[in-house]
């Protein structure tokens, strides 16, 4: 079996930590490779140096070792490391791309310190991994056992979004998200409930036209298409238990409108998952955590579950 391939993010952060409590928690389940600087491993880490991504050890944590040029100290990001994170992604990705890995989990990186050591020309691992697989058409999905969501739009200020929100936006959101569950989730027929973007969904057009002008056709047009569509709907009425219950994925029109449901229902265990990509990516959905760093305190409960859904997700895909 291919081990799911973890990036090492950045190593002044709990990425390290965490890989190691995911690998102590899962070693007996998922085989596990990670790439970094076996220096920036909680000290005491037990490693094995692999030259071969076959050559998983088990009872040590198997790590395809880079040199990247300095010791990391907890809670301070130095730039000098940016072009190993940057490289431990890319190698990644081309480990899963040639079949040696299943799937690739990446830590939490620091973009600063990337874009300082760097020139890092991208606004987070979405965009650099869609760079590597050459499409320009990905979905950001944060999913935990209660709920899965999707936001058409993400990390622009909420002045932007009516502008933004597109009909092309929403459609391409929509296929994605559609074929990403049929195809990483196992889900033949998607069930999708698509939030409005005004309060109480534009309420007939009184607090806004955009669901009228735009959103209703097409969620039209794809559900003449048969797709298994309902809304636009309140979002103040989507998220309680009962409601969760009719739909596979909610579909958000902005980034909060999306993340504060699902990190009230489980703030600790939710993933990022990127659909649209040809190889599974999952992240645990969290930063990099500088305050606890090093501590040995950090939570690796949304690292396992990251872990455990990308090799979910690859049974789905290559079964």
């Amino acid at each position: 079996m291919q081990p799911v391939v973890i990036s090492c993010g950045e190593p002044a952060g709990i990425g390290p930590e965490i890989a190691v409590a995911a690998w102590q928690a899962l070693k007996s389940e998922i085989p596990l490779l990670w790439i970094g600087d076996p220096r920036h491993l909680p000290q005491g880490t037990a490693f094995h140096a692999a030259t071969d991504p076959a050559d998983i050890h088990p009872f040590k944590l198997t790590v395809l070792a880079r040199d990247f040029g300095a010791v990391a100290v907890a809670g301070k990001p130095d730039p000098v490391h940016a072009q190993g994170v940057i490289a431990a992604i890319a190698d990644g990705v081309a480990l899963v791309q040639s079949g040696a890995a299943r799937a690739l989990c990446t830590a939490p990186i620091h973009k600063a310190a990337l874009i300082d050591g760097a020139d890092f020309a991208y606004p987070g691992h979405t965009e650099y991994l869609a760079a590597l697989a050459g499409t320009d058409q990905v979905v950001m999905m944060l999913a935990c056992e209660a709920l899965r969501v999707v936001p058409a739009t993400i990390h622009i200020p909420l002045a932007q979004v009516p502008s933004k929100l597109t009909a092309s936006l929403l459609t391409d959101t929509l296929l994605i998200t559609h074929a990403g569950l049929r195809r990483d989730f196992g889900i033949a027929k998607p069930r999708i409930a698509v939030a409005g973007l005004n309060p109480h969904a534009g309420e007939d057009g009184k607090m806004g036209h955009e669901e009228i002008e735009m959103i209703t056709p097409v969620l039209d047009a794809l559900r003449a298409q048969g797709m298994n569509i309902v809304g636009p709907l309140s979002a103040d009425t989507m998220f309680h238990e009962a409601a969760r219950t009719n739909y596979d994925v909610a579909i958000c029109m902005y980034h909060d409108q999306a993340l504060i449901p699902i990190k009230t229902l489980d703030f600790s265990g939710g993933v990022n998952v990127t659909l649209g990509l040809p190889f599974i990516r999952t992240s645990p959905d969290h930063g990099t955590a500088f305050n606890i760093a090093g501590q040995g305190i950090a939570d690796a409960t949304s690292m396992i579950a990251a872990i455990r859904m990308a090799a979910q997700m690859a049974d789905a895909r290559n079964g």
